[in-house]
């Protein structure tokens, strides 16, 4: 243990260890130091491979850890702090009451409007022009504490906006009894599936109608706390969405799907509060109309647009006196003692000691605090003409001396300062606290308030059970009883077209991996035959075509250029790398979508793909082509991961039938392109030698080489191929197996004689009349060197089937602008 300091969270004032500290303490002391730092780093793994930091290639990395060392909350404890934190929380909505109804606050000169006003966080539009108001402001809170020297919890910051942080807490503590299960072995925590039951069936009892589903509207994968978003979806039981997912109908809200409009009467916000409305909030961002739909009551938003305007630091300095206007009664939770400098002298109290203080943009709760005495003299001196230069855009608090605990270190226990977030629930009738909550050991780097940060190590809070308690059910809300579904049209528009867009990259990874392979091999080889030459002038082309070569590299033929051109594929920025970060956008963007297994084998192997290309030589002799090629080998290798996977791990229709046909048809315009490109030859028509050679590198580029051998034996006759490329059904790599699949996943979402299912058959038909065609032919090679600009015709028709579908089932609308604006449109799913 680093200082005797260390003890400060698990020892008493005697410096005796805690009673619910002792049980814990002997079994990571049965443990050891090896083994809990082993475990240590198994949990960073865990987290890398499957959790918060399992971040595709090309994304910003997030390092979340969790220390296998828990903080313990006893039972006493974490009464008095959910009773201090459920008056908080009413405070917090009685003061949103009034500054978004009758203002009365300010009119008495308990709130300054300069903290209001001057608030990007107060939404004008949110106010209610007649004082009343059905819906509360708040369902959610949470507040960040740090535990001074006296032993008291004070609230560095409270959280009404969004409360985030709450998923965090539960993978915490998912990966630590997996990870560490000894330290939980006769250990009476409370658990936390109550506490989420609870949440679920309050926001289910808050839907106005019958039916009308509840959804956690999330700013996309592109959100920081994308994460969250997913797993706090799952473990509520309730839909993912995004702006561009919903739609407005006679002041309802729904939910576009395959099947049409499914109906939204709860949205828990994770988005921020100015971009849910892009009429009456932010142009270009949110849902048109939406604002009117609250107050209308078809739809309820938690926590309200509005909400986070209680964040601003600067409200903290008049919460006692507001807790005595508005309760009656004092702060049971005092706030770290704060004074907002707009007032008075003020500032000058605070720069006269500026290093015993920390200080915060009044209206900003989300910006991270300054700690003067961690900046330079000159730092500090510039801070301090800012300060006294516009003091009301400034707040401070006494800078605080947090509590430590012991976490995991290199050499043993060390003691880190620690900060503590708690979450609250208002389940209709009273505020219930989060039985645990998501703890941070803070470095001088962390910030004490502010949003979560990307880089942090995290603890799971145990909240122990008092003995004398018992298990409490959750609400006894009645539910009807659920009909039996087994349908494919509920998945939302965008889920569906990530899900065909993930098919067509994946193909194309792999297309692009098989067309790599092909030509390295031949650059390796001493000394290439006539044959082999002109089949590399074939594979340039088609290299070009994949964006896998720059065009201007399609005339060269010296194998140095080539290796050189085929190298830049798997460096930075080059085609390969592009596709590979396609995908990884696309897995990103499906996270709520796919099963746990799926996503991490997903996630590990595009790490490990992406780590493995940056490993490639810088130069491109005969080391670097082998290392390139055995890439391209691990790609064909993840290509079939993720095929079986999906065979066997995703249930048939919806997402899987999408991922299914997005393969399916790029496979099939990629069949009929190669072949139109590897048989248009200069001088086909007079030398079969070269028809011959482009049928055997189109036999060998869709894997199909044995099966011809079996059948025919050596002979390489050109109706016989086609046959087996074009018009074989029982070919996984043909064309007929890729039309006939698709057609077979298109009944599953149309009926019998849509115009869409019924544009399959001439496809279908025209691939087995080219196999006639030619078979009837009297001189094959001349009738199959004619046959390019015919397979042209056919790549470009299939391509014309998967547009309309695409448009029908995915299609991009513009979001709803307001008058006036000029912006960049959305892309919603129609």
């Amino acid at each position: 243990m680093n200082g005797d300091s260390a003890l400060d969270e698990m020892a008493d004032g005697s410096g005796h260890a805690k009673p619910h500290w002792r049980s814990l303490l002997s079994t990571m002391f049965a443990l050891g130091h090896e083994t809990l730092a082993q475990r240590a780093h198994l949990l960073d793994q865990a987290f890398a491979e499957e959790g918060i930091t399992a971040i595709l290639p090309g994304e910003r990395a997030v390092n979340w850890r969790c220390d296998p060392i828990p903080l313990l909350l006893s039972a006493s404890e974490f009464s008095a702090l959910e009773t201090g934190l459920a008056q908080r929380a009413r405070l917090m909505e009685l003061i949103l009451a009034d500054l978004y109804g009758p203002q009365a606050l300010m009119a008495e000169g308990l709130i300054p409007p300069d903290v209001v006003y001057g608030n990007p966080a107060f939404l004008r539009p949110c106010r209610t022009v007649d004082g009343r108001r059905r819906d509360r402001y708040l369902s959610f809170y949470a507040a960040d504490m740090l535990r001074g020297p006296d032993g008291a919890w004070r609230v560095m910051a409270d959280r009404t906006g969004q409360a985030q942080g709450l998923a965090y807490a539960l993978e915490n503590r998912r990966m630590l009894s997996r990870i560490v299960p000894e330290l939980f072995q006769s250990q009476r925590i409370q658990h936390l599936r109550q506490y989420l039951e609870i949440t679920s069936e309050a926001l289910q009892a808050l839907a106005p109608d019958d039916g009308a589903a509840v959804a956690l509207l999330s700013g996309g994968h592109a959100d920081p706390l994308w994460f969250e978003h997913v797993l706090l979806a799952r473990e509520l039981s309730i839909g993912l969405v995004e702006a561009g997912d919903l739609t407005l109908r006679n002041g309802q809200v729904f939910l576009k799907t395959l099947r049409g409009l499914q109906r939204i009467g709860v949205l828990l916000r994770r988005e921020e509060g100015h971009r849910v409305d892009s009429l009456e909030l932010s142009a270009g961002a949110g849902i048109p109309g939406l604002l009117d739909a609250i107050r209308g009551g078809s739809v309820r938003m938690v926590n309200d647009p509005g909400s986070g305007l209680a964040e601003a630091p600067a409200l903290t300095a008049f919460l006692p006196a507001l807790a005595r206007r508005l309760l009656g009664e004092d702060l049971r939770l005092a706030s770290q003692a704060t004074l907002w400098l707009g007032e008075g002298a003020v500032v000058r109290t605070v720069l006269r000691d500026l290093e015993g203080w920390v200080v915060r943009r009044a209206t900003d709760g989300d910006a991270p605090p300054i700690v003067p005495m961690q900046l330079s003299t000159a730092d500090r001196a510039e801070l301090a003409v800012r300060m006294e230069a516009d003091p009301a855009s400034f707040a401070a608090s006494v800078a605080p001396t947090p509590s430590v605990a012991p976490c995991a270190g290199a050499h043993g226990l060390e003691a880190r300062p620690i900060a503590l977030r708690m979450f609250m629930t208002f389940d209709g009738t009273r505020w219930r606290a989060f039985p645990g909550g998501l703890a941070r050991a803070l470095s001088e780097e962390d910030a004490l308030a502010g949003r979560l940060p990307r880089n942090a190590l995290s603890k799971d809070v145990w909240v122990m059970a008092d003995e004398t308690s018992t298990v409490q059910g959750a609400l006894g809300l009645l539910t009807p009883t659920l009909a039996i579904r087994r349908t494919s049209g509920d998945l939302p528009s965008r889920v569906a077209d990530n899900f065909y867009w993930l098919g067509r990259y994946l193909e194309r990874l792999e297309e692009a991996a098989r067309l790599q392979r092909a030509m390295i091999t031949r650059i390796l080889r001493p000394s290439p035959t006539a044959r082999e030459i002109a089949e590399m002038q074939v594979l340039v082309a088609s290299l070009a075509k994949a964006k896998m070569m720059e065009a201007e590299d399609a005339s060269v033929l010296g194998a140095g250029m080539l290796a050189a051109s085929v190298m830049r594929a798997f460096r930075h920025d080059g085609g390969m790398r592009r596709v590979l970060a396609h995908v990884a956008r696309q897995v990103q963007q499906l996270r709520d979508r796919l099963t746990g297994e799926m996503h991490t084998v997903l996630t590990r192997s595009l790490r490990i793909l992406g780590e493995n290309m940056k490993r490639l030589p810088p130069d491109s002799n005969v080391r670097s082509l082998e290392y390139a090629s055995n890439l391209t080998t691990e790609i064909l290798e993840f290509a079939a991961t993720v095929a079986g996977l999906a065979a066997e791990n995703m249930v048939r229709g919806g997402g899987r039938l999408f991922l299914d046909f997005g393969r399916r048809m790029e496979r099939a315009q990629s069949i009929t392109g190669e072949l139109a490109q590897v048989l248009d030859q200069p001088g086909a028509l007079t030398q079969p030698g070269r028809v011959e050679a482009g049928l055997r590198l189109a036999l060998e580029l869709r894997d199909s080489v044995i099966t011809y051998r079996a059948r025919y034996l050596a002979v390489l006759q050109p109706a016989p191929a086609l046959d087996l490329i074009l018009a074989d059904e029982g070919n996984p790599r043909g064309l007929a197996f890729q039309l006939t699949t698709a057609r077979e996943l298109l009944r599953e979402i149309v009926e019998d004689g849509d115009s869409l299912l019924m544009s399959m058959e001439p496809l279908l038909q025209e691939s087995r009349g080219i196999v006639q065609e030619v078979l009837r032919s009297p001189d094959q090679m001349a009738t199959t060197a004619r046959l390019p600009a015919q397979l042209r015709k056919l790549e470009q028709a299939i391509g014309a089937v998967a547009d309309r579908v695409s448009r029908r089932y995915f299609t991009l609308l513009p979001v709803a602008r307001s008058l006036g604006m000029d912006s960049e449109p959305l892309r919603g799913a129609a």
